[in-house]
């Protein structure tokens, strides 16, 4: 497995505006194809106005196939158009588990 993190810096005082929209428009679209949703966070400390979520995958091979699904989706562009606006930058990071971690 393999865990797909990607932190989102937003504009300043639009996290709640952002979870709402994602929350009515996204999730449920990013569920389906994407499959393992690990967490979903807010800061709360340090940088703040950030969104931090965490897929999971079989591999980067599944992964890259998932995530063209969900560009493809004519939903998910339609959220995007939404949310890409309230994105000032997106940092993606993929994690491989060692082999004692809990999530493999």
């Amino acid at each position: 497995m393999i865990i797909d993190m990607r932190t989102y810096t937003l504009v300043t005082g639009s996290v709640q505006r952002y979870l709402d929209l994602y929350e009515k428009e996204g999730l449920e679209i990013q569920k389906g194809i994407l499959g393992n949703l690990v967490g979903y966070y807010t800061t709360t400390t340090g940088e703040l106005n950030q969104i931090v979520h965490m897929w999971g995958y079989s591999d980067p091979v599944d992964r890259d196939i998932r995530r063209a699904r969900l560009w493809a989706d004519p939903g998910f562009n339609a959220f995007a158009q939404k949310a890409l606006p309230l994105i000032v930058k997106q940092h993606n990071v993929l994690l491989a588990p060692t082999n004692f971690s809990p999530i493999r």
